[in-house]
């Protein structure tokens, strides 16, 4: 096994059982591992050991993880754990059944639009929520998309790039990324929203054309087309693309940060519209007023502000060109002479200005005296609500100014429609019909309860947490379709629209509604008469075995339901029923001590009560018929010495030791019952968290040994003591 595999085995915070690696990237590798405490398959992110050991590093990884931690969205990957266990950082993630969407892109060489339109309205979803807590993914790309079977997708890896794009530059290694990132990423400035939305653009981009907007022989060749060039419109190369689908790529790619979606739910709104309508065409002019600009040539020899490149390979070669001599002047007489005339010029340019405008403001109410200015209201003073601002002062109801409403969403403790900003302030003097925006408020910030059914009860409560509800007490029922530990609904039902804060009631199920029975003592009883008590209650005959026993062939000597356990009625009880090997009748036992009276008087009661007399079974023998010898008729019919106690040789008791593998199926404890020959030697109750439990058991030659889980056989073999 190579050092990347050595994790797999390992036992992380005594919980993940690291299985099989699935995957690895720059800063971790993937594994898949079993989660012991909650019986399920996850995703285990381990990081690689030169991050792991600064720890500036992994105390903003623990940061940002935990913040990831918070989202909570059927379009990202979930992150249910960050912690350090053995000295290893890792995540614990949601294992997810699909391929990446770059894999599928390859698989597919080219989505059709209506494909691409599906999966891009899932990603814009994922980072509008993201978003809305704060979360910049920063590493929008095919490989950190998820397509799974259902055709749903999910985002990877949120607010896990800010800590690669600090620790890496536009090497050849970063290709992979290069190929997405905004123009201010790649100028190395900051970048927020709207640079994941860059990113949207190129993979939507790509989805439609089949192919990248920009490629070069390097990372620094690449980011740089990102900042000078403008690719080819995509209907340039598939005219089958849809107008309002290009325009909506090309806006979401718009160099200009200012000039490009300002939110997910800008974009997200467009790409609705155009699913209602795939004739829609927005007029958005970022491709069509801005020509294609021709691509330079681009060597890793350009200097790049977020590339760190050897001095060498920052030269730029200067082709030769012969000079013409010419007369030179003094420098610093040409400078100035330069900067007097800008000056002179700027300062003209000002004075007109400054008359021009005074000029109107003086005859402009001269020549038209009814074109007076108006002062704007305090609309947020007044507390009205939009519909109130523009019924009384929008110019198509005879106000003075034109009312529109902010497209920014703004969630307030104020009634829904309340305006809370406005722009121009209160008080400024505008023309009339001037345009006047209002923010407005959308009522307090609403949380859409998920679809918590059939999750884990433990899982659904951490999700209550997550969307910053309360877990309010639980309620239990039985279910004859949930499995017993799972959510049956919730109270209020999902989907339902709650207030930060409130309670959200889980209905738990106890799986299916049995009835329950007292195991009766069986042992005693004929086996005909311990079926039937078992059939009685309910339950269900499991079979006899029968043992060697000093009981009557035929008689219970033991069952595998112990007496007075409640259990459900269709359980299985087995019976083990004596062979009578070593059973002695005790009608035919006789008293070892010699009688001191006479057995029979030398009158005639031998002869009266025949019947009755010992020497009746031996009356056939030819023996002598004298009184004396009848006290020897018992004797002959003692035992045979084979069957007498005092004769039969013991065979030796020796030990054995059990290495008995524990369960791994959930369950946290489970009861261990041992049978040796029939009989029950050993009963516990341990934590299969031990995996191996050993025990020393006792027995005497080759004894069959069952081993069972919580009353269900799980082993049964051969045993022989004494070797």
């Amino acid at each position: 096994m190579d050092a990347k595999d050595s994790y797999i085995g390992l036992m992380l915070d005594n919980r993940y059982e690291i299985v099989e690696k699935v995957g690895e990237g720059g800063m971790a590798v993937v594994y898949k591992a079993r989660d012991h405490r909650l019986g399920r398959f996850v995703a285990i992110k381990i990081l690689r050991p030169e991050y792991a050991r600064d720890e500036e590093f992994r105390r903003r990884f623990h940061a940002e993880s935990q913040a990831v931690a918070m989202l909570s969205h059927p379009n990202i990957v979930a992150v249910y754990d960050v912690n350090r266990s053995q000295g290893i950082e890792y995540l614990v993630m949601e294992l997810i059944d699909g391929i990446t969407l770059k894999h599928y892109m390859s698989l597919k060489d080219r989505l059709n639009w209506r494909e691409a339109l599906h999966f891009t309205t899932q990603i814009v979803r994922a980072l509008s929520h993201a978003h809305s807590r704060g979360i910049i993914h920063r590493d929008i790309k095919p490989h950190n998309i998820m397509v799974l079977r259902d055709g749903s997708v999910k985002v990877a890896d949120f607010g896990i790039a800010r800590f690669a794009s600090a620790q890496s530059t536009l090497t050849q290694e970063a290709l992979g990324s290069v190929h997405y990132i905004s123009p201010e990423q790649a100028k190395g400035g900051a970048c927020d929203a709207r640079s994941d939305i860059y990113s949207v653009g190129v993979v939507l981009y790509e989805m439609l054309t089949g192919r990248l907007p920009f490629e070069g022989d390097s990372a620094v060749a690449i980011a740089i087309q990102h900042i000078n060039s403008m690719p080819l419109n995509p209907r340039e190369i598939d005219e089958s693309i849809p107008v309002g689908l290009e325009e909506i790529t090309m806006h979401a790619m718009c160099p200009d940060i200012e000039r490009r979606y300002q939110s997910a739910d800008e974009m997200y709104q467009d790409l609705e519209q155009f699913r209602k309508d795939p004739n829609t065409v927005f007029g958005y002019i970022d491709s069509a007023d801005e020509p294609t600009r021709k691509i330079p040539a681009v060597s890793d020899a350009q200097p790049h502000p977020a590339v760190q490149q050897p001095k060498a390979a920052v030269r730029t070669a200067k082709p030769e060109v012969k000079k013409k001599k010419k007369k030179k002047e003094p420098r610093g007489r040409s400078r100035f002479g330069i900067v007097a005339m800008i000056f002179a010029v700027l300062l003209v340019l000002a004075l007109v200005a400054v008359m021009i405008r005074f000029l109107w403001q003086v005859v402009d109410p001269l020549i038209n005296p009814e074109n007076t200015k108006v002062s704007v209201p305090d609309f947020v003073e007044m507390g009205l609500l939009y519909d109130d601002v523009m019924e009384q002062y929008d110019v198509s109801n005879g106000g003075d100014f034109t009312i529109v409403e902010s497209t920014t969403v703004e969630y307030a403790d104020e009634p829904a429609g309340t305006v809370l900003k406005q722009s121009p302030s209160a008080g400024r003097s505008v023309e009339p019909g001037a345009t006047v925006t209002l923010t407005v408020s959308r009522g307090p910030r609403t949380i859409e309860l998920p679809d918590l059914s059939d999750y884990e009860y433990r899982d659904a409560e951490n999700e209550i947490r997550r969307l910053d509800l309360t877990v309010g007490e639980t309620q239990y029922e039985f279910s004859e379709t949930v499995l017993q530990n799972d959510v049956i609904r919730t109270e209020p039902p999902a989907f339902s629209s709650l207030g930060e804060g409130e309670t959200v009631t889980l209905y738990i199920s106890l799986g299916p509604e049995t009835e329950q029975a007292v195991m009766p003592d069986l042992v005693g009883r004929t086996e005909q008469d311990a079926i039937a008590a078992i059939e009685a209650l309910g339950l269900t005959y499991g079979g006899t075995r029968t043992q060697e026993s000093d009981k009557p062939a035929g008689e219970v000597v033991n069952q595998s339901v112990p007496q007075g356990l409640e259990v459900d009625k269709g359980t299985k009880v087995t019976l083990y029923v004596s062979n009578g090997a070593f059973y002695v009748d005790p009608s035919a036992e006789v008293s070892e001590e010699p009688s001191e009276e006479p057995s029979v008087e030398p009158s005639a009661p031998s002869s009266t009560e025949p019947s009755t007399e010992p020497s009746a079974p031996v009356s056939s023998e030819p023996v002598s018929s004298e009184p004396s010898d009848i006290p020897a008729g018992p004797a002959s019919s003692e035992p045979t010495p084979s069957t007498e106690p005092s004769t039969t040789p013991t065979p030796a008791t020796s030990s054995r030791m059990l290495s008995i593998t524990l369960p791994q199926d959930g369950r946290e404890t489970v009861r261990i019952t041992i049978y040796v020959g029939g009989v029950s030697v050993h009963n516990a109750t341990v934590n299969t968290a031990e995996m191996v439990y050993t025990v020393a058991i006792s027995g005497t030659g080759t004894q069959q040994v069952e081993i069972y889980f919580d009353d269900v056989l799980h082993d049964s073999y051969s045993v022989t003591f004494g070797r």
